[in-house]
């Protein structure tokens, strides 16, 4: 399957960051990587992204209400995400569901609020540092996949991103087994859930993905990408990370 490397700006970005995305856009046009490119900046630069970003550069959110309209004073739907240029939402942050309360049962509201609009959603999982050391990362994956993920899922609306909380903004990432194994049971339990489609479906590794670390991570089994932090803030660290996709991949 083609990779995908998506970038989360989080709340970073004003309108002097569109000269990134221009620039990210430019170079994908010249050097038609091997996989596909998205950017989610937070929603006020979402319409102006989608202007800039051209053809090779998808423009996604970082969030969205799971209802398609109402009195939900700050919040966001699908269709106005939809309607401002997005393409995607990433839904289940490790920061919404901490920061927001948000519970697996939110999650898998909004992932199918995303597939009502037409977007496609990367829906995000991983477990904390006090998870892993008690031995429950396996468990705590499993039970957030199983309870965000709606029924329907498949290859053109949805990519599952694996991002070990603790390795989030930290510089720390868990070693090439770690990520391999964690994949591989992300691998099984969609194929337990989806049957064939399950193999057309993007797993991707998040969790401080930085040019240095990319290609080792990208060159693992069942990793088909990576949810870029940090690094997608600045054009070259972003298309460092592009550039690392292995050939043929």
């Amino acid at each position: 399957m083609r990779p995908l490397i998506a970038g989360n700006w989080k709340m970073h970005g004003t309108s002097a960051a569109l000269g990134q995305i221009a620039a990210i856009a430019r170079s994908v046009a010249e050097e038609a990587p091997a996989c596909d490119v998205l950017v989610c900046p937070p929603f006020t630069l979402i319409a102006r992204a989608a202007a800039v970003a051209g053809a090779g550069v998808a423009v996604g959110a970082q969030d969205c209400h799971r209802e398609p309209e109402g009195a939900f004073t700050g919040d966001i739907s699908a269709e106005m995400l939809r309607d401002a240029g997005a393409t995607t939402v990433i839904v289940g942050h490790s920061e919404r569901r901490r920061y927001h309360g948000e519970t697996d049962i939110d999650v898998a509201m909004k992932t199918s609020a995303a597939w009502r609009a037409g977007l496609s959603a990367i829906l995000c999982i991983g477990e904390t540092e006090a998870e892993r050391d008690a031995g429950q990362a396996a468990e705590v994956v499993a039970r957030q996949l199983d309870g965000s993920l709606p029924l329907g899922a498949n290859p053109a609306t949805t990519a599952i991103a694996y991002e070990p909380v603790w390795a989030i903004g930290t510089g720390r990432t868990p070693g090439d087994a770690d990520v391999a194994e964690m994949h591989a049971l992300i691998r099984k339990r969609l194929t337990d859930r989806l049957g064939e489609d399950a193999a057309g479906l993007r797993i991707l590794y998040g969790g401080s993905v930085k040019p240095a670390n990319a290609a080792s991570i990208l060159r693992l089994p069942n990793v088909n990408g990576a949810l870029v932090g940090g690094a997608s803030l600045e054009a070259e660290e972003f298309l460092s990370i592009i550039r690392a996709i292995p050939q043929g991949a």
